[in-house]
C-alpha cells in the first residue's frame, strides 16, 4: 500500500499483529499516561472548558488495561495546564476511576495526578498547601492512586529546598497510602524550572533525595521526566529500599526499564501494543535459566523496542510539551477516536510535515493497526490541507 506523503510517496510494510497479553507484567510495574479524547462537536477552542467525548476517553483506557498496562490518568498527557480544566479533570478521576473496578482495584490500576492547577492566584505555601490538598482528596475519594504532580505555583512562590519540603511533607502526611512523586522537567513545562529549590540538577537531586528518605514510608515511587539516562541511573540507585523509580524518559525507556526502572511514560499511550509485547519477553528473559536464552529474549526485547524509539524521539521533539498532539494523532489514526481533535484546540500545535513523519515511523513500527484506515484518514488530513 503506498501513499503521497510530503517529501515523496511511501510505501507502508505489512501489518503487525500484536499478540494481546493474558495479563500485566511480572518483571515491572508500568504505567500508560493516557490523553482524553476532544468531543469534535464541543467548544475546544484556545481558552474555552475542556469539552470532553467521555465514551472514547473510557473507551481508550479499557484498550490500555487490555494490554495490562496501568494508566495514569490526569497527566500532563492529558493536557493538564494546556487545556483540561479542573472541572474536567474531576470528572475525568471520578470516571477513570470507577470504570477501572470493572477490572480490579482502581488504586491498582489508575493513579491520577493531583496539583494545583486550579488555583494559579496561590501566593503562599499555606494556599498551594491547601490546594494540592484538595486534588489529592478528589482522588482519593473516587479510589485512585495518588502521583503528586509538580506545582507551577510551588515554583513560583518557593525560595529554596526547605519550602518544597514544606509543602511535600504535609502533602505525605495526608496519604492514605504510598503515593508517586513526579519530577517533571522544563523541557516538558518551562514554568516548572528550578523544581525541588534549585536550577542545578544536581543540588535539586540532592534535595528531592532528602524529602523521599525522610518520608520513605509515604512515597511507592518517583516518577522523573529529565529526559538524561545516566541521572536516572543515578537517582535510581539512590533511593531509599522499597521506593521505585518510574521512568518517564520518552527517549532513553527501552534501556532504563531493561536495567531495572519501571514506567510512567506518554508514549506508552501511543505504542501500548508493543510496550505489551517488549514486556512479557522480558518476563521471560528475567525468568529464564540459562545465560544464552536470556541474552537471546533480551536480544528480542530491544528488537521489538527499538523502531519505537525514533517514532517517540520524533513525537517527543522540541517543543516537547507538544507530544501531546503526536499522542491524539496516533489515536485518531488507529480507529480509537473519530476525530483528529484536542482540547484546547491543540491539534494545531504540530505541523503537517510533522504528522507525515509520525505517520511514516508508527508504520515503520508496526504501530498502524489496521493500514487501510490510517492511510484514509492521513490521505484526508492531507487533502484539508491542500495537498
Amino acid at each position: 500500500m503506498r501513499i503521497d506523503l510530503p517529501g515523496g510517496a511511501y510505501t507502508l510494510r505489512e501489518r503487525v499483529s500484536w499478540p494481546v497479553p493474558d495479563g500485566p507484567a511480572a518483571s515491572r510495574i508500568v504505567y500508560a499516561a493516557a490523553h482524553v479524547v476532544a468531543d469534535p462537536l464541543g467548544d475546544n477552542t484556545p481558552g474555552s472548558p475542556a469539552a470532553v467525548d467521555w465514551d472514547a476517553t473510557l473507551r481508550f483506557r479499557r484498550h490500555l488495561w487490555s494490554y495490562g498496562l496501568r494508566i495514569a490518568d490526569a497527566m500532563d498527557t492529558a493536557q493538564r495546564n494546556m487545556g483540561l480544566d479542573w472541572a474536567a479533570t474531576k470528572e475525568l478521576i471520578r470516571r477513570s476511576a470507577a470504570e477501572a473496578r470493572d477490572y480490579g482495584d482502581p488504586a491498582t490500576l489508575v493513579s491520577c495526578g493531583a496539583g494545583t492547577d486550579h488555583a494559579p492566584a496561590a501566593a503562599d505555601l499555606d494556599a498551594i498547601t491547601a490546594a494540592y490538598t484538595e486534588q489529592i482528596e478528589t482522588v482519593q475519594t473516587a479510589g485512585a492512586g495518588v502521583i503528586i504532580m509538580a506545582s507551577r505555583q510551588l515554583a513560583r512562590v518557593a525560595t529554596g529546598p526547605k519550602d518544597y519540603h514544606e509543602v511535600y511533607g504535609r502533602l505525605l502526611g495526608l496519604a492514605e497510602r504510598p503515593v508517586v512523586l513526579h519530577w517533571l522537567g522544563e523541557m516538558f513545562d518551562p514554568q516548572l524550572a528550578g523544581y525541588w529549590g534549585s536550577s542545578d540538577v544536581a543540588a535539586a537531586t540532592e534535595s528531592f533525595l532528602e524529602l523521599i528518605h525522610a518520608h520513605a514510608s509515604k512515597v511507592d515511587g518517583v516518577k522523573v521526566s529529565l529526559l538524561d539516562e545516566q541521572h536516572e541511573i543515578g537517582l535510581r540507585a539512590a533511593l531509599p529500599a522499597g521506593v521505585k523509580l518510574y521512568t518517564g524518559d520518552d527517549f532513553n525507556y527501552p534501556s532504563l526499564i531493561r536495567t531495572g526502572s519501571h514506567a510512567l511514560l506518554g508514549i506508552f499511550d501511543a505504542i501500548a501494543p508493543a510496550a505489551a509485547a517488549a514486556l512479557q519477553v522480558l518476563d521471560a528473559a528475567e525468568a529464564a535459566c540459562d545465560t544464552a536464552g536470556r541474552d537471546r529474549l533480551l536480544a528480542s526485547y530491544d528488537e521489538i523496542l527499538a523502531p519505537t524509539v525514533p517514532l517517540s524521539r520524533k513525537i517527543f521533539e522540541t517543543p516537547t510539551y507538544n507530544y501531546k498532539t503526536g499522542i491524539v494523532f496516533l489515536a485518531w489514526l488507529n480507529g480509537h477516536q473519530d476525530a483528529f481533535a484536542m482540547v484546547n484546540g491543540a491539534q494545531s500545535a504540530r505541523s503537517l510535515t510533522h504528522l507525515a513523519e509520525v505517520f511514516r515511523l508508527a508504520d515503520q513500527a508496526g504501530l498502524l493497526a489496521d493500514p487501510e484506515l490510517a492511510v484514509h484518514r492521513m490521505k484526508a488530513l492531507l487533502a484539508v490541507n491542500g495537498l
